[in-house]
């Protein structure tokens, strides 16, 4: 989990997931204002320590919080109450997206 957290990026990718539920490559790439490849792999490592789970609906690959124990739920939420600075930015970033996919109910 620490390890996970030591990246910046994925602190900013936890931070959103925490704050938006759910979100597709697409949305954190244009949230983040970065490259797709580089969004791809810090989930990957964010998946490979079983903080998020990844969801396909058609062609697109959305990404939530695992289930996790209640200090780790804690913990990551106060990356969304203040510890990530960049957080503002990139959800007003994500809310100007155009194009957004639609989601079916997990």
């Amino acid at each position: 989990m620490f390890d996970a957290l030591a990246d910046a990026t994925r602190r900013r990718i936890l931070a959103l997931l925490v704050d938006e539920g759910e979100l597709c490559v697409c949305e954190l790439t244009a949230a983040l204002d970065d490259i797709q490849p580089k969004i791809s792999r810090h989930l990957a490592v964010l998946k490979d320590a079983g903080i998020v789970v990844p969801r396909r609906e058609g062609t697109w690959m959305f990404y939530r919080l695992a289930a996790l124990p209640a200090w780790a739920v804690a913990l990551l939420t106060t990356l969304a109450a203040g510890a990530v600075p960049e957080l503002k930015a990139d959800v007003r970033r994500l809310k100007a997206m155009a194009g957004r996919p639609a989601r079916c109910a997990a």
